[in-house]
């Protein structure tokens, strides 16, 4: 046979032959940018998928008409509006818009629901009515704004915008029934502003003004003359959180003032003085309720990340446990998480480890609950999920840190375990055992143990305690925290000390590089989301309404001294100290953590030689709330903790 009849026979013969399939292989999202990031393979996605349709319902209110709740679920792309009729009804949407609706507030009367929504992650809200399915833009569509709170009437609406200048929060009302009465009623200096609540007879607004987690100062502003007059103590580092008027005016709110905690309590309008009434010795109230009578009270405490439910007699001041709860978290809320209907049930949201989330009510006089909603967990039975251990330990300084441990069942995974550090954000967030979602297929499918833990400066334990880590010549003291855990968990006997890696998020991002700085030796990679890479940069770049609020926190740029620490302890400034890999995801549309702070140490790491995954969603801010793009970014960390911390090629089977 001739060389040249060769070819045209082995192509007959390959043309006769079954077909191979390729490996079947995910797309990116549209406005996902997928930059040095291996692709994601179909078996993965058909694996993940029950872990990644789990929803949550988190309780917005009560409808005074009918009886209805008001909730925000996810049945598509995006969380949206539902009301939930009776426990156990059909969800039904009333909200339809692409982007994720953050928060939804029904006028006292019921008559009218105003939405807060803002575009692609920008933060810039906008606040609209919902009626028939359509929003009605109220604000002017371009600033930032942020509901505050509905006269008794239902008639005026009061809330912040910064639509003066861009970085004061000003102090506006308006008729949500008529646009037209839009008017600002205060101008302020700052950006944490905002209107609390109204008198009962509608003149007079309260007025919080927070300046930090340890800060705030609360007024009264005639609501005619805008005259705006403190209540409490201008000076001094008190914190005052939710003021509200009882039906008698007398005003409430929980303050950590002669306390280490955030305690509930009254204060006096002509002195200031504030009179606690919770007598819980340890722990914030976190969350509390004023029946519209003002008969009772009901009110939460965080009892080391635990929600407890308690209600008061405001008479006697006789306090009863609710019970029948889940030992679970009830989860931050832009409006009340806490509301009591005029019929006096009491309406919260919980999550715990084996509830993804879900509404409940409470009956005042018995303390019977009902739980209205059961969200789904793509199929999975949440009863096998993994509850946590609480660690407690002493850290280099003899400091007492504490953090959760989800072990795999080790009946299924036998020997010791891979662990990844999930590091919160805030700073001063808090880590609380609520419900992982997709996280639980690292524990239940690939035998990864979790560690959650509350470094110095997390709420929840304190107000010396969430100081300790302020300004920049305290800031690496968190980062030895982490390595105190690290050296706790080496010689726990269920972990394996060899596979160790860190995530985290926002401060937790910065949380992750410096982790990566000082212990690169002892972890197998970093995966950093929406995270700070230098302190300098981020407070010079972050949105101006929220710059002064982080430099209480970090330390000021603009002073010189402070600075040259800024830049000394920035995981850009150390990178060269970073060996081992890093994924990092951004949102393009990021107004805190600008995606310049992504690419610049992504840049230094790859011109170092060192490996640097990239994901950035073009259509997301502060985290990425659109499910295809969480998604992906799900299935990437996937890809990178099997490359990393399992040494696997993608996707094969957990050792």
């Amino acid at each position: 046979m001739t060389p040249r009849l060769i070819p045209a026979l082995a192509a007959l013969v390959a043309a006769s032959l079954p077909a191979v399939p390729a490996l079947a292989q995910v797309a990116p999202p549209a406005a996902i940018v997928a930059d040095g990031l291996p692709t994601v393979p179909q078996s993965l996605v058909a694996a993940t998928q029950p872990y990644l349709q789990s929803r949550r319902a988190a309780f917005l209110g009560w409808n005074p008409v009918d009886g209805s709740m008001l909730v925000k679920t996810r049945f598509g792309a995006t969380d949206q509006l539902h009301t939930v009729g009776a426990p156990g009804a059909d969800r039904r949407q009333i909200s339809f818009e692409a982007e994720p609706i953050l928060a939804a507030v029904r006028s006292p009367s019921g008559d009218a629901l105003v939405v807060q929504k803002d575009n692609g992650g920008d933060e810039f809200y906008q606040l609209y009515t919902l009626d028939a399915g359509r929003l009605s833009l109220l604000t002017d569509g371009r600033s930032r704004n942020w509901f505050g709170a509905w006269s008794r009437d239902g008639r005026m609406l009061g809330y912040a915008s910064s639509r003066r200048n861009g970085a004061d929060m000003d102090l506006y009302v308006m008729d949500p029934h008529d646009p037209s009465t839009d008017r600002r009623v205060a101008e302020v200096s700052g950006g944490g502003w905002n209107i609390a609540d109204f008198s009962p007879d509608g003149r007079t607004a309260l007025v919080l003004n927070r300046m930090s987690i340890n800060r705030s100062i609360i007024y009264t502003l005639d609501l005619a003359s805008g005259v705006l007059t403190p209540v409490t103590d201008t000076e001094g580092q008190v914190s005052y959180v939710s003021p509200e008027f009882a039906a008698d005016g007398t005003i409430w709110a929980t303050s950590d003032k002669e306390s280490d905690f955030l305690r509930l309590g009254r204060i006096d309008a002509a002195t200031g003085a504030f009179t606690p009434v919770s007598t819980e010795p340890k722990w914030d109230v976190s969350d509390y309720a004023l029946s519209p009578d003002g008969g009772f009270v009901a009110y939460a405490i965080n009892d080391a990340g635990v929600s407890r439910l308690r209600l008061m007699d405001t008479a006697s001041g006789a306090v009863r446990t609710v019970d029948g709860l889940p030992a679970g978290v009830i989860p931050y809320s832009i409006g009340p998480a806490i509301q009591i209907s005029s019929t006096g049930q009491i309406g919260l949201s919980l999550a715990s480890a084996r509830v993804p989330g879900d509404a409940f009510s409470i009956d005042p006089t018995t303390l019977a609950v009902t739980q209205w909603t059961h969200s789904e967990t793509g199929g999975l039975d949440p009863a096998v999920n993994v509850e946590p251990r609480l660690v407690e330990i002493a850290s280099f300084d003899g400091e007492v840190v504490s953090g959760f441990l989800y072990l795999p069942d080790p009946a299924r995974f036998p020997g010791k375990r891979p662990l990844i550090m999930d590091i919160h954000g805030g700073p001063e967030g808090q880590e609380r055992p609520g419900f992982l979602g997709a996280n639980n297929y690292l524990l239940n499918e690939l035998g990864i143990a979790l560690f959650y833990p509350n470094v110095r400066g997390s709420s929840g334990y304190g107000t010396r305690f969430v100081n300790l880590d302020n300004g920049p010549d305290q800031r690496e003291n968190t980062v030895k925290d982490i390595g105190a855990f690290l050296d706790a968990l080496a010689v726990d006997p269920a972990l394996d000390v060899d596979r160790f890696a860190v995530t985290g998020v926002s401060y937790g991002g910065y949380m992750c590089y410096a982790t990566a700085v000082h212990y690169s030796d002892r972890l197998k990679g970093a995966n950093c989301y929406v995270a700070i890479s230098n302190f300098v940069t981020f407070l010079e770049n972050t949105q101006s309404y929220r710059r002064d609020l982080r430099r209480v926190e970090y330390g000021d740029e603009r002073d010189p001294v402070q600075r040259a620490r800024l830049q000394a302890i920035s995981p850009l400034t150390n990178v060269d100290r970073i060996t081992v890999p890093l994924l990092v995801a951004t949102g393009g549309n990021d107004p805190r953590v600008p995606a310049s702070e992504a690419d610049q140490i992504i840049n230094a790491v790859r011109a170092d030689g060192g490996t640097a995954w990239h994901l950035l969603a073009q259509n997301e801010g502060h985290g990425f709330h659109k499910k295809e793009n969480e998604d992906f970014y799900f299935w990437t960390s996937l890809l990178f903790w099997e490359q990393t911390l399992l040494g696997q090629t993608p996707s094969a089977p957990a050792p």
